[in-house]
């Protein structure tokens, strides 16, 4: 279109006083000439796709595994939008990742538009990187980035952050949605042109999403995030689009003093290494992506006060879907949990969300209510209907799988089939009385 708002990026096929999607005024200008960038990714002529030549160039690994397993290998070109929120690690992360590409895979050119060369020096040393291939600069000017990159040559080029580039001197202010629209246009448009891996970090909204435009993640190859809590030292990058790879692996990373490290086992890094038995704990085998992770879900059930209405409080799980089990305890089960204060947690930070944490949250709310421990070496798995059934889980074979790996020698589970060979003891249950039963909590 001829038009667009130079705040919000509305566009319109004539000029308007004022901006419909905004509501400011004098706004609108005439969408202008060519970008700085320069290069392009279309404009070839149609052709028959059996003549297309593939893509070729063997895939750029970082030398993490786990992020290399969440992406899956970097091909020449692409473009991977780096999301999180702040003081999670994303600069730290990326700085990390430039210094190994840069040993791997030759110059890598690290574009700052947040500090100073010296601020991201002081970092540098404190991560123990000193790479000569690593180049840094700090510029939020989009012109003298593509100077930069076309006299460097560099195979990777990093953006921290996208909403500190200025694509356009006129074309608003910067870190508006024009902006940040406009740069990752041409940025990509340089990616693609010159075959160079790019990352472009983004802020993150209020509502865990990407700041600026939804057309930037309709642009990009990859889509990542960095995912935890500045409390805490556990880090999970999540794949969120990938279109060379898979988007269900999740890598587990631990923030330290010298940056982020891989988990040496992150199936087990969530469980109590002493494995003690104790009241209102049960272990719980979740799916991060297709990772096997062993969680432990801690319950306290107090009396409660008598004043005001019972307390609900939950600390990595969903409170609605704890109303709900509540409830079905308590119909079923015949347990009077209504007056209780209840205190829900999923220790080690992590964020459950799948219904397959349905049985296990039961079971330590009913050892909680009875002072009972479950055994040790035994797992829960399924999910509870509103009826008091335990239905199947997705990928419960595997995770069986997985659990017998890890040492444990018994697992509750809905009925359904199971894997062969398994040096597993499988109770299967039917309905939630069925299940409190087998461990003996009822």
């Amino acid at each position: 279109m001829p038009f667009h708002c130079r705040e919000c990026g509305y566009q319109s096929p004539k000029w308007l006083g004022r901006c419909p999607g905004c509501g400011k005024w004098e706004t609108f200008e005439e969408a202008s000439g060519p970008s700085p960038a320069g290069g392009t990714a279309s404009g070839d002529p149609p052709r028959p796709l059996a003549d297309v030549p593939a893509l070729s160039g063997e895939r750029l690994v970082t030398g993490m595994p786990e992020v290399d397993r969440v992406l899956g290998g970097l091909l020449p070109g692409t473009v991977v939008l780096f999301g999180g929120e702040p003081g999670v690690g994303k600069s730290t992360l990326l700085l990390q990742l430039a210094s190994r590409l840069a040993a791997r895979h030759g110059k890598v050119l690290y574009v700052s538009g947040e500090e100073a060369v010296a601020q991201v020096k002081l970092r540098a040393d404190r991560l123990g990187i000193s790479d000569a291939m690593l180049y840094v600069q700090a510029e939020q000017e989009l012109l003298p980035i593509v100077r930069a990159v076309e006299a460097i040559e560099p195979a990777v080029l990093v953006v921290d952050s996208l909403q500190t580039v200025l694509a356009r001197p006129e074309g608003g202010e910067i870190g508006s949605v024009a902006q940040v629209r406009e740069a990752a246009a041409q940025l990509a448009r340089l990616a693609k042109g010159l075959g160079i891996v790019t990352f472009l970090v983004s802020h993150i909204t209020k509502g865990g999403e990407f700041a600026g435009p939804k057309t930037v993640e309709h642009l990009v190859d990859a889509a990542v995030q960095l995912e935890g809590v500045r409390e805490g030292d556990l880090r999970l990058l999540r794949c969120l689009k990938n279109r060379f790879g898979s988007t269900a692996e999740v890598a587990v990373l631990q923030m330290g003093p010298t940056g982020l490290t891989e988990v040496p086992n992150p199936s087990l890094f969530f469980v109590s290494q002493d494995r003690v038995p104790k009241p209102g704990a049960a272990i719980v085998p979740v799916l991060e992506g297709s990772r096997t992770l062993l969680v432990e879900i801690q319950a306290l059930i107090a009396p409660g006060s008598g004043f005001g209405p019972p307390q609900r409080r939950t600390a990595g799980l969903d409170l609605n879907r704890t109303s709900v089990l509540l409830a079905v305890i308590e119909k079923y089960l015949g347990v009077h949990v209504r007056a209780m204060d209840v205190y829900l947690a999923v220790a080690g930070g992590l964020d459950v969300r799948e219904p397959a944490a349905d049985l296990g949250v039961c079971a330590a709310i009913l050892g909680s209510v009875r002072g009972r421990p479950i055994a040790s070496d035994t797992v829960l798995l399924g999910e509870v209907g509103l009826s008091g059934e335990i239905r199947p889980v997705r990928k419960g074979p595997e995770r069986l799988r997985e659990v017998a790996k890890l040492g444990f020698s018994r697992a509750v589970a809905p009925k359904g089939p199971l894997p062969k060979r398994l040096s597993l003891e499988v109770v299967q249950a039917q309905s939630l009385q069925e299940a409190m039963e087998a461990l003996e909590l009822t």
